[in-house]
């Protein structure tokens, strides 16, 4: 399970510095929510992977902490979720404009020659 989880964070994140490094501008959005997917993935990763275990304390007693999973992990890629999501849509609106203004989505706002 953890590979996998460490493959998909480097698949992400090489695949967003990858659409990063291109001319266009959409596909350097792309890229940026991309590398947001794959810190979601790593903050949710540190929080444990357990399966089946329950989210949090079912007993009023004290019980043992490395039998549940950490709620701050969750909340936290939750909350980036939705300001990746709208810094996403900032930037779609700034590309339209762009776009509208230079005739192009190059990121220099320049077509090569």
């Amino acid at each position: 399970m953890e590979l996998i989880v460490a493959l998909a964070i480097g698949v992400l994140t090489a695949s967003g510095i990858w659409l990063l490094l291109r001319p266009r501008t959409f596909q350097v959005i792309i890229g940026l929510s991309l590398i947001s997917y794959a810190v979601n993935l790593f903050i949710f990763a540190m929080g444990r992977l357990r399966l089946g275990a329950p989210p949090v304390l079912v007993d009023a007693g004290v019980g043992d902490p490395g039998l549940y999973d950490d709620p701050l992990p969750q909340a936290l890629v939750l909350t980036a979720i939705v300001i990746s999501f709208a810094m996403t849509a900032l930037f779609l609106v700034v590309l339209l404009a762009s776009r509208g203004l230079t005739g192009t989505d190059h990121v220099d706002g320049r077509e090569r020659r």
